[in-house]
């Protein structure tokens, strides 16, 4: 699939929840500040990953492994080679999802990237937490930060992610994103490496002889099919 009782010991839990609530709202707040802070100073990276695409009306889940490459402004390179071969390459210019197996490959423009609610945005640092989400801290997970983000204007990509950043570099580890419809696509990087030097070719991509090409770049209704590669 293309496409997540006693009285006095309850007493007490209520006030450690009212004492407690206002740290962990500073807590969500301090994050944000430091991950916009983080990745506003970081011009790119390369990382690997793990990716898990769950449907929730028939419970199938897909398991993909890949490598991605950003570099800003908006220059990225994602690619899958389990169990299919995909890429997403964002040139600068414009975006091309090429898809070997099927010998097909889309072409969008640049503007489908430049929204805060998917799944790029959001590992690359460059969704607008404080301005596009209501953000929650959540404590700490697998030695990891846990924040949830709550979209202020909820599209069909997304109602709800968690991200985990690990604390001792402020950088993302691990993002899982809730469609309209509850499938979860779910991203963990198995690496991560801060990168300034990638080359413009890193990132360039030319369909190969005999690929058909379906040019969607003077449409602006076809976010939510490129992200459908995705599994969103």
């Amino acid at each position: 699939m293309t496409f997540r009782f006693a009285l006095f010991p309850a007493l007490l839990f209520c006030a450690l929840l009212r004492m407690g609530a206002p740290a962990l709202a500073a807590d969500a707040k301090d994050m944000t500040a430091r991950l916009q802070k983080q990745y506003g100073e970081l011009k790119g990276f390369s990382a690997d990953f793990e990716q898990i695409l769950t449907h929730r009306e028939s419970g199938a889940v897909e398991k993909r492994k890949g490598s991605l490459l950003f570099q800003k402004p908006l220059f990225i390179r994602w690619e899958t080679q389990k169990p299919h071969q995909e890429l997403l390459a964002a040139t600068g210019k414009e975006i091309w999802n090429y898809l070997p197996d099927e010998e097909l490959a889309y072409r969008y423009p640049l503007s489908m990237l430049q929204d805060s609610r998917n799944i790029i945005g959001v590992l690359t640092g460059q969704a607008a937490l404080t301005r596009d989400f209501e953000v929650k801290a959540e404590g700490m997970e697998g030695g990891f930060a846990k924040l949830k983000l709550y979209p202020k204007e909820p599209g069909p990509q997304m109602v709800e992610a968690l991200i985990w950043v690990d604390n001792a570099d402020g950088y993302l580890r691990r993002a899982e994103i809730t469609d309209f419809y509850g499938n979860k696509n779910e991203v963990r990087f198995t690496s991560f490496t801060p990168r300034p030097d990638f080359k413009g070719s890193d990132f360039n991509f030319t369909p190969p002889k005999g690929v058909e090409i379906e040019d969607h770049t003077g449409e602006k209704s076809q976010g939510r099919k490129l992200f459908n590669s995705f599994g969103q």
